[in-house]
């Protein structure tokens, strides 16, 4: 039997009829207008025998039990940020419907839904003096970063995301609508913070809201001629930075189009992002000496409202064909910052649109209050190379992306955080991981999917 047969028999096994009958949301089928599966990584190839628009939490527990029935894989999708792609033996859930964003401005907290965006959480709890622990893109979904922990432009100052999650509503493998928390389902709370879909679809979710309205924050942008100096001179500074702040730096090739400021297009930049939750006298004193590095070209921190936190990383809101690597480290002692110049910097010829460097420590490197699966804690920096997977420079770019990976092996700590990996390889998602937690979320699996139902995507088996 050839692997098109056997995807072919999956599609005359399935009863779609059945299917629709079990659920109030809409099913479609390969060829109806509805089954786009397109979500922001344009190369997560999705396939599914069906598209489910899931009307409510009932919906996603009938389909997973229906794929259970049929010897079938459940994948979601929300915006479709860290899809890594299905075939006609899964079913693809869309969870839009599921748009709960209620804020909660006694109990400092907010119910949201697995449909529902960053954007819209910060905006809600805005008016209330209270900001939502996101990541640096917004128009992410919420569940999704929860899932894969959560490093964001505030994480030396406040932590992870994830450690901000009061309770999940969440489908397991075997179809059983739970609700896991630190005293109900502990086990399974442990895993769903970091763990991304391993243990199950997540519906809904509360998470604590902490007090903020205002930071000092945006980018500086330098000329990419200056990227050696820059990039020195930072790891130096971000070195003796407090609690209160957190940065990071990128070495942007921005392309000449629609969306991208004139300024920035066509060239190689030098990003340096910063937030400070200090009073602003305080931030700006704090960040003079990178000013002084050389002659920006824009700067663009100052006061900033939280709600306007997505200005600092500015990262594509529409759909991109993205191809990414990366990794931890340890240190970065002056021969990393050389190497990664000699990959990136301006004498290099990467096809590569961004490499970033994220300044770890702080508030994330404390021990929570209540203990998760997200691993690796103790690294210094995050290292993420992102480039456009377009011919006809699709193979150059990921070619540079593994040699500048290589190159910094000898600074990596072996691991990788999950929300900066789209994939399914076996080997990259325990690098996500430590031994101990890659057993435990396995045998977790087991027990609460015992037909591997979940056993799709980014998951731990």
């Amino acid at each position: 039997m050839t692997y098109q047969q056997h995807l072919t028999d999956f599609d005359d096994l399935i009863d779609i009829d059945d299917l629709r009958g079990r659920i109030r949301g809409a099913v479609y089928v390969p060829g109806q207008s509805g089954y786009d599966t397109v979500g922001f990584n344009a190369c997560a190839v999705n396939n599914p025998a069906a598209v489910i628009d899931a009307a409510d939490r009932d919906d996603v527990a009938a389909v997973i039990a229906f794929a259970g029935e049929h010897g079938m894989t459940v994948a979601v999708q929300a915006t479709g940020h860290g899809a890594v792609g299905t075939d006609r033996r899964s079913l693809l859930v869309r969870t839009g419907a599921l748009d709960m964003c209620e804020v909660d401005p006694a109990s400092r907290t907010a119910r949201v839904g697995a449909g529902v965006r960053w954007q819209r959480v910060i905006d809600a709890a805005a008016p209330h003096g209270l900001a939502p622990v996101c990541g640096s893109a917004p128009g992410v979904g919420v569940v999704g970063l929860l899932s894969g922990g959560g490093v964001g432009p505030l994480v030396r100052t406040f932590g992870l995301s994830a450690d901000y999650v009061r309770s999940f509503e969440v489908v397991t493998g075997d179809g059983v609508i739970r609700r896991a928390a630190p005293d109900e389902n502990a086990e399974l709370f442990w895993g769903l913070r970091g763990g991304k879909a391993t243990l199950g679809l997540i519906t809904e979710a509360v998470i604590e809201l902490p007090e903020l309205s205002e930071m000092y924050a945006g980018a500086i942008y330098f000329d990419g001629a200056d990227a050696a100096p820059v990039l020195r001179a930072w790891r130096a500074w971000a070195q003796a930075l407090p609690r209160t702040a957190t940065t990071s730096v990128a070495l942007m090739r921005l392309p000449d189009m629609p969306g991208v400021p004139p300024i920035l297009a066509g060239r190689l930049t030098v990003a340096v992002r910063y937030a400070s939750v200090a009073p602003q006298s305080v931030a700006a004193a704090e960040l003079a000496s990178m000013r002084a590095v050389a002659a920006p070209i824009f700067d663009g921190v100052g006061p900033m409202p939280y709600s306007a936190l997505g200005a600092i990383h500015a990262d594509p809101s529409d759909p991109v064909p993205a191809h990414e690597g990366g990794m931890l480290l340890t240190d970065l002692p002056d021969e990393a910052v050389q190497t990664l110049l000699q990959h990136a910097g301006p004498e290099s010829a990467t096809m590569l649109m961004m490499v970033e460097l994220r300044q770890l420590g702080g508030a994330l490197g404390d021990e929570p209050a209540v203990r998760s699966a997200f691993c690796h804690r103790e690294a210094a920096f995050n290292l993420h190379a992102v480039g456009i997977l377009v011919p006809p420079i699709a193979d150059a770019v990921v070619a540079d992306a593994a040699g500048l990976v290589d190159g910094m092996q000898r600074w990596a700590t072996g691991g990788r955080l999950p929300n900066f990996v789209s994939s399914a390889d076996p080997a990259i998602i325990r690098s996500c991981y430590d031994d101990d937690t890659v057993a435990w979320l396995a045998a977790l699996a087991r027990q609460l999917d015992p037909r591997g139902v979940l056993a799709v995507g980014q998951v731990v088996r």
